[in-house]
């Protein structure tokens, strides 16, 4: 599970920001939504708001870059513009197998190389005191380096920038090194990043082709998601039904003629009343992406993944959006988690949903780009559990709110701007 992710001169982010998870257990509210491990507290779901352009979808590109990175691919990182500096910095602490784990990187974007490294496993006792072991650092601009398994100490100043260092040689001769690509690859492994403006639905058609107890709860999902839906599934060819020019269900030969790619999109088929059609032909925008969504949703709480999702409430119902959110924060689920960016702020809800620090914000000005969360408020600035986030955000008390002069632009169309004479249009 993440428990923060750091960013410093990458996408709109020119200074140092981090996004935690980690839950502030002097807050009983909502245990549930807290995983509890080892002593170790990690929030379960995280909900990012700000206006649009202001630098959520680049917190996601963050997290998705880190994936890539750690997977050993080719990675998408971009540094800020207006710093004057292509030295991109991204960190990463999470939880995996009940230890805690902390990797940070700088990457030049101009050389491509990875100019330093380090990656550290945090424990902490009974009493919450928290013990760092750097197991690796590399560190080309100061000429520092240090590795736990003492053989790979000499060989690190004259390795490679172009990878991280545990891609560029034979884990099996390090004891250490070996454990750190297996810890890397595994988590990077667990992360899904969704875009829900472009979610492929190839995802739920590869599941839906298994006829197993899984396919069954996303068919569930899908079809509880209150789409008046009969049902929904991966069908025959033979059974396949569209709309002929008379106006009458049939079954048209022609789509043997599809290619195969698509021919998988057609074959998912939704029931409405006792009739199957086509749901890629048929369905609404918001259901097919509920479809596309429901197998993402389904494997992360049975397989305890993390999954990231740019604008969750794209084409959604706000309740739908909200029952999602509350799997994730139930006490059923054990180890999956949930990180979204959205801007319906029926989810900002703190007496029912969220503890304080599950809700975040991100702020832009002419100064620069602001993650924060809402715990960073005090009760003493009129923030507390009892009170009405959600009419403080509006009234633009926690920041985050776009300020388009929206009634400006109207007015000067119109001509009613003051210097603007209407027969001058």
């Amino acid at each position: 599970m993440i428990i923060e992710i750091r960013a410093k001169n990458c996408f709109a982010f020119d200074e140092q920001i981090a996004f935690s998870m980690k839950a502030d257990m002097r807050n009983k509210k909502f245990a549930s939504n807290v995983h509890q491990e080892n002593n170790f507290n990690v929030l379960k779901t995280a909900g990012v708001y700000g206006a649009n352009n202001a630098g959520k979808t680049c917190l996601v590109k963050c997290i998705r870059t880190i994936k890539l990175i750690l997977s050993n691919k080719k990675n998408e990182l971009m540094f800020n513009i207006f710093t004057g500096s292509d030295v991109s910095e991204l960190g990463i602490t999470f939880l995996l197998h009940g230890k805690k784990y902390a990797f940070d990187l700088k990457y030049s974007c101009g050389s491509h190389e990875f100019i330093y490294e380090e990656f550290s496993e945090i424990t902490k006792d009974q009493y919450g005191n928290e013990k760092i072991v750097c197991w690796l650092k590399k560190d080309t601009v100061n000429q520092e380096y240090f590795c736990i398994d003492d053989s790979v100490q000499m060989m690190i100043p004259v390795m490679s920038k172009n990878n991280l260092l545990c891609y560029l040689v034979d884990t099996t001769k390090f004891e250490y090194l070996g454990k750190m690509k297996q810890i890397l690859s595994e988590t990077a492994e667990k992360i899904d990043v969704i875009n829900m403006n472009n979610i492929p639905l190839q995802h739920t058609i590869d599941l839906m082709k298994n006829k197993n107890q899984r396919q069954h709860k996303v068919v569930e999902f899908i079809k509880n998601a209150d789409l008046y839906m009969d049902n929904f599934e991966y069908v025959d060819m033979d059974k396949l039904t569209f709309l002929g020019t008379d106006g009458q269900l049939r079954t048209e030969e022609q789509v043997l003629n599809i290619p195969d790619n698509i021919m998988d999109h057609i074959r998912l088929a939704s029931t409405y009343r006792g009739v199957q059609v086509p749901s890629m032909l048929f369905d609404s925008t918001g259901t097919k992406k509920i479809a596309a969504l429901a197998s993402y949703v389904i494997e992360a709480l049975e397989q305890g993944r993390i999954l990231v999702i740019d604008e969750l409430d794209s084409s959604i119902h706000f309740k739908l959006t909200r029952a999602i959110v509350a799997m994730f924060n139930n006490e059923l689920n054990t180890n999956a988690q949930m990180i979204f960016t959205v801007h319906d702020i029926n989810l900002m809800d703190c007496k029912k949903m969220f503890r304080k620090e599950q809700i975040w914000f991100v702020h832009k000005d002419e100064e620069g780009v602001y993650v924060y969360s809402l715990a960073d408020f005090t009760a003493q600035q009129g923030v507390r559990d009892t009170t009405d986030i959600i009419e403080k955000y509006r009234k633009g008390a926690l920041g985050a709110l776009p300020d388009p002069e929206l009634i400006h632009s109207l007015l000067s169309i119109k001509g009613n701007v003051k210097g603007v004479d209407a027969d001058d249009e």
